[in-house]
């Protein structure tokens, strides 16, 4: 089986690591030697986040994937995000350590039905959440994150119609906070859709003290709940800052990893999802693993490309997106 045909069938280099090695010191061996940096998303896994260069949100990766001056960018995160380094840094290579890191936001709404769903709505400008593909990015006329979408909808007219996709949750949460009527894709995140608002309420019981801090890709009886509502980054500010000593996070749990590393002082609950699990992981996210990451330095493969004309219009609500978010200082 020929490499093309492997990573089409596996998504990753598979090959064999001498059980000896250091991989942390390989990583940063290679990293010199290729110039190249990893770029790390909160979800995660923690050794990942603990070699990574720059970990952050959507926000965050995709203003460093805009700056950066390495030659390789190793994205250790989701298809949609190499994608989006990519259109920013067209020119650089970009890495992803296992090409099947999907996301079940982004697959809920395929660009062909979205484009037939625009067309509908002439007279209304597109936002879509970053959480999507290079296609629909250039189906948009401005690109979100969770971090700056109210503010997005916020800097346009209050006549402007907007059609907001793919995220239902995220984008009734804007509404409300914006007071602005959004034209909404129902679409959804499955780690985000799957908290238990029962098994919340029980833990909140068990935990009188704690904060209940949550995401807005949560669903609406979810954040209903909430102390305080926030992008990823927002979370982990709210509980550097807050004195609660107690918190009961509605994300990923990749995130409490960094919780807990700013606040060892801190404790940090997971909210259960609706199934057995005690915690809410996206599978997409931890497919990526070290070894992983390590074998996609050192081969330089997997590697996400972007078609010439998406990136030439998927770029354009991308930049407008960084553009209000420098604007307002996100």
């Amino acid at each position: 089986m020929d490499i093309t045909e492997e990573l089409s069938i596996k998504g990753f280099v598979e090959e064999e690591i001498d059980p000896t090695l250091d991989l942390f010191d390989e990583i940063e061996k290679l990293k010199k030697e290729k110039n190249a940096i990893i770029l790390a998303h909160y979800y995660q896994e923690p050794d990942i986040q603990d070699i990574a260069d720059y970990i952050g949100d959507s926000l965050g990766l995709s203003q460093e994937a805009a700056k950066t001056e390495a030659d390789v960018i190793v994205f250790a995160g989701v298809h949609f995000m190499a994608e989006t380094a990519k259109i920013l840094s067209p020119n650089k290579k970009v890495l992803l350590p296992d090409l099947k890191a999907g996301c079940s936001l982004a697959d809920s709404c395929p660009p062909h039905l979205f484009k037939k769903f625009k067309e509908k709505y002439p007279d209304h400008i597109v936002i879509t959440y970053v959480n999507c593909t290079a296609e629909l990015k250039a189906l948009s006329d401005i690109v979100c994150t969770s971090t700056n979408a109210v503010q997005i909808v916020e800097s346009l007219p209050k006549d402007q119609k907007i059609i907001f996709g793919p995220d239902k949750n995220l984008g009734a949460w804007v509404a409300k906070k914006t007071g602005r009527d959004l034209v909404l894709w129902n679409g959804a995140c499955m780690v985000h859709e799957i908290f238990s608002r029962e098994k919340i309420t029980k833990l909140k019981e068990r935990h009188p003290n704690a904060q209940f801090i949550a995401h807005p890709e949560c669903e609406e009886a979810v954040l209903a709940m909430a102390d305080y509502i926030g992008s990823t980054t927002g979370l982990l500010k709210y509980a550097i800052n807050s004195d609660a000593k107690e918190f009961i996070v509605a994300t990923e749990s990749g995130i409490i990893h960094q919780m807990e590393k700013a606040c060892p002082d801190k404790t940090f609950i997971p909210a259960p999802p609706n199934n057995t699990c005690a915690c809410n992981d996206c599978a997409y996210m931890k497919r990526n693993t070290l070894e992983k990451l390590y074998l996609c330095i050192k081969n330089g493969l997997p590697e996400v490309n972007v078609p010439a004309d998406i990136i030439v219009e998927a770029r354009k609500p991308i930049e407008r997106m960084l553009e209000i978010s420098a604007k307002l200082g996100l």
